[in-house]
């Protein structure tokens, strides 16, 4: 397979798990983008590069243009191939109400889960464009979208949901130009997010009650994030996949 698959936020969860199951599927070059956790990235980029794979570690802070730009500089150096993205990298802030809702704070969700995905999604289609490919494009949703996460995360959700109105917008104008768009929806996962939302228990607490009673894991989002990006989902755009036990 001679493309390059870009993956933000590659230096732990979600991201992580994609870009190793990646090396391992096929995928032979792999952006490992990180953002602050250099550790967590160098961990991913060997476990990429043991796989057979090249990795190229990248960071970039998706608050600031500037920043993602300069690393797509760095992906144009690369022998052009077709492209896919795993728009990743997000945040959550720690557990709150309305009252928590501060601008700052709803500020910095929106920086990184909204405007960081719509500017590193617009570089990957100028690179698709530029080299004449072709890609495919999978972001990263949240179930937290269709329930809303009262008394949780409003603003982590709220930015969510931008993000499926943005694949939905984003594949019907892609589409004529045969790039695909599609996004999952990650329920109750087995990562870190739960603790740096300061609810280290929530999985423990929430497992139990969705339908397959269990948490999920990121090597089965990283399965749904790879067969969409993959040929054989070769008529799937415009689509959200739930990957959430059936919550």
């Amino acid at each position: 397979m001679n493309g390059v698959l870009i993956v933000t936020g590659a230096s732990a969860g979600i991201g992580s798990t994609t870009a190793r199951i990646a090396a391992f599927s096929g995928w032979q070059r792999i952006v490992v983008h990180y953002g602050q956790d250099r550790d967590g990235a160098e961990t991913t980029a060997a476990m990429v590069e043991s796989m057979g794979a090249q990795a190229y570690l990248i960071q970039a802070d998706v608050t600031k243009p500037k920043s993602i730009e300069k690393m797509f500089a760095k992906v144009r150096d690369l022998k052009p191939g077709p492209i896919g993205l795993v728009n990743n990298a997000g945040i959550v802030t720690p557990h709150g109400s309305i009252a928590d809702l501060t601008p700052d704070r709803v500020r910095h969700v929106f920086a990184v889960n909204v405007f960081g995905a719509i500017e590193v999604a617009r570089q990957s289609v100028a690179l698709i464009r530029e080299w004449g490919l072709g890609g495919a494009i999978v972001n990263i949703s949240s179930m937290a979208a269709r329930l809303g996460s009262a008394n949780q995360y409003v603003d982590y959700a709220a930015s969510k949901g931008a993000i499926d109105t943005f694949t939905l917008g984003l594949a019907d104008e892609l589409a004529p130009e045969g790039i695909r768009v599609n996004a999952i929806r990650p329920g109750l996962i087995e990562t870190g997010i739960h603790a740096k939302g300061g609810q280290p228990d929530r999985l423990e607490r929430l497992a139990p009650t969705t339908p397959m009673g269990r948490a999920g894991t990121t090597e089965e989002c990283a399965e749904a994030i790879l067969w969409l990006l993959s040929e054989r989902a070769s008529y799937v755009t415009r689509s959200i996949l739930d990957v959430s036990g059936g919550r």
